[in-house]
């Protein structure tokens, strides 16, 4: 081997040195990777630094508990954790709750998959009478607040055992049982009528695009349709069932508006409520645990539908198309279908609603007869009640609930549909791929944390001054903020999308013509991408007209929502009010819903990721 010559060497050193500052230069000066840095720091900060930040206070002392914990305020210790785990009061605290919200998901999943698939099957690959109409009829409850059917149901089946109205039934001579009434069925009930639609929508994409072929060979070698259904549907739709059941678990772990009206009544508690109680103790450290229990079950539910996906994907058919759907004929049992299908719609639709409906026309619960009926709910003078004392529509409590609605939700939602279609710009644009798998992580992380413990996580970070920032507990800023923070998966995740659909040729050519990074995005990226942008703010608005547990946590008066007015009303056993305000909740959602699909060109009855 020959010696390489000495002055060589540093005749190469400097090419190299001037290729890397070339790069370096190239990406510090490139506007899509200075955004992205900046995209990070931001939702860094108001993402990622209040879990940790939660996660903190589950392991220092707080202010308050220096004496309980032996300890000074700040310093590490493990009070926090035996308190909520192992010690006397950890049954109703931490363990009693877990077992009660395994015992409803597990529930709620059994009748969700059982019921949704069975539907999802008739719907997609079956001749049943009215299918269209049904799969869209059959996917309302999912487009409505889950806490909506419990106030139907408390309207219907409540007693004075606790206090207050009568139900319905109790109207009726009939006084239904406490466990009826208020606990574990009607949340396990309520929670399954409102998760069907979200197995249709899974198991119905799904069965959309499964090939067809394979059913019509196996019939004409004679297999009968159990055998079909059992040896060849399910095991290629188990991927798609398992991706359900994980991803209702996760959703039940966060559910909070259903066990707050149905539980605390009766004392049943969940993880969700056990944090909310928590907090309205000023327990923040033993809430802190409670709320990284949620996270964790949460990121772990989560982990557990990525890690199906991807096996998912190694069950394909060949064609990759649906091949020629031909409907099954049901012969006999095609009337009791269509029984089925119609009662269930009843049951999770028309059944609620109307009950709602009714409940603020009447004024005395469950009387039946023409002078009970009224409008004074809606519109009346003078009505003697504590809470109100003309209908709703006339009240200017309801009308600023409504305003800081519209303009809380409604400015989060613009600001997280910008930001989202700003990431998108940066995943599918920038040079700098580790910059890009990054900014995707953070914007996604909302996802992993259930509401509660997200709004958990932002009242410990900034109910005291942090940073450049003062304390914003109470303030309609700290709502914005943690609006923003919690909608940003769907934001970005649309903005993703939309950016990915969009070549560069548009804004090549504005460069070569002289335009600044500036104005091709606002003069061409954000005109081209309108139909994105729209759809990054409609989700997000929709999500947060129907969310509870952020605004439960850190709305006060006077930032009410129509969400938290219609809990005060609630509190105050001022029922027929509550009712209206949750109706008005169900239009806005439902027309916000509508809005989308018509401005975006979708169908959300062709399942979901289409």
């Amino acid at each position: 081997m020959h010696a390489q010559h000495p002055l060589s060497l540093p005749a190469q050193q400097p090419s190299s040195l001037s290729w890397l500052r070339y790069r370096w230069q190239r990406l510090l000066h490139t506007p899509t990777t200075l955004l992205g840095w900046l995209l990070i720091g931001l939702c860094g900060y108001f993402i990622v630094v209040p879990v940790v930040a939660l996660l903190l206070d589950a392991v220092q002392v707080q202010f308050g508990d220096e004496r309980r914990a032996a300890a000074e305020t700040g310093a590490w210790t493990q009070y926090y954790l035996l308190r909520t785990l192992a010690s006397p009061v950890a049954d109703s605290l931490f363990w009693q709750p877990l077992w009660h919200t395994l015992r409803v998901a597990s529930a709620v999943i059994l009748i969700a998959l059982s019921l949704g698939s069975l539907l999802a099957w008739l719907i997609t690959r079956t001749g049943l009478p009215a299918r269209r109409w049904f799969a869209t009829a059959l996917i309302v409850p999912y487009m409505l607040p889950a806490w909506t059917f419990a106030m139907a149901w408390t309207t219907l089946f409540r007693n004075r055992s606790i206090g207050g109205q009568q139900g319905w039934c109790e109207a009726l001579g009939w006084q239904p049982p406490d466990w009826l009434a208020y606990g574990e069925l009607p949340i396990i009930l309520i929670l399954s009528l409102n998760y069907i639609p979200f197995v249709i929508l899974l198991l119905g994409n799904a069965l959309r695009t499964f090939d067809g072929q394979l059913e019509e060979s196996a019939r004409l070698l004679g297999a009968r349709p159990w055998c079909i259904a059992v040896r060849i549907l399910l095991p290629l739709m188990l991927p798609a069932l398992m991706s359900a059941a994980v991803l209702i678990f996760a959703k039940v772990l966060g559910e909070f508006g259903v066990s707050y009206l149905l539980g605390l009544p009766v004392n049943y508690s969940v993880l969700s409520t056990s944090l909310f109680r928590s907090i309205e103790l000023r327990q923040s450290g033993t809430a802190a645990v409670v709320a990284c229990a949620i996270m964790l079950f949460g990121v772990l539910s989560l982990l557990l539908d990525a890690t199906l996906l991807r096996e998912a994907r190694k069950f394909v058919t060949v064609s990759g198309k649906g091949g020629q759907l031909r409907p099954h004929p049901l012969g006999r049992w095609q009337w009791p279908a269509f029984g089925l299908v119609s009662l269930l719609f009843m049951v999770s639709v028309v059944l609620p609603l109307l009950v709602l409906t009714l409940s603020t026309l009447m004024r005395i619960p469950g009387h039946f007869t023409l002078d009970n009926f009224t409008l004074d709910f809606w519109i009346g003078e003078h009505l003697g009640t504590v809470a109100e004392s003309r209908g709703v529509l006339l009240s200017p409590n309801l009308w600023r609930a409504a305003w800081n609605t519209l303009w809380i939700v409604g400015s989060a939602a613009l600001a997280a549909g910008l930001l989202g279609l700003l990431v998108g710009y940066v995943v599918v644009r920038t040079p700098l791929r580790p910059l890009a798998l990054l900014l995707r992580q953070i914007t996604f992380f909302p996802y992993l944390v259930p509401g509660i413990a997200f709004a958990a996580a932002y009242l410990t970070l900034f109910a005291e001054p942090h940073g450049p920032l003062p304390a914003l507990y109470g303030s309609v800023i700290l709502l914005i903020l943690a609006l923003i923070a919690d909608e940003m998966p769907y934001a970005s995740r649309a903005g993703i999308a939309a950016m990915m659909q969009l070549g560069r040729e548009p804004e090549e050519a504005a460069q070569m013509a002289g335009a600044g990074w500036w104005r091709r995005l606002l003069c061409i990226v954000i005109p081209l991408q309108k139909g994105a942008l729209v759809t990054g703010v409609l989700l997000p608005f929709i999500s947060g007209i129907n969310g509870l547990s952020l605004f439960v946590m850190l709305a006060v008066p006077s930032s009410d929502v129509l969400t938290t007015y219609a809990l005060r009303l609630i509190d105050y056993n001022y029922l027929q009010a509550a009712n209206a305000v949750v109706l008005l909740v169900c239009l806005l959602a439902f027309t916000g819903t509508l809005l989308t699909q018509r401005l975006t060109g979708t169908n959300l009855a062709q399942g979901i990721g289409n």
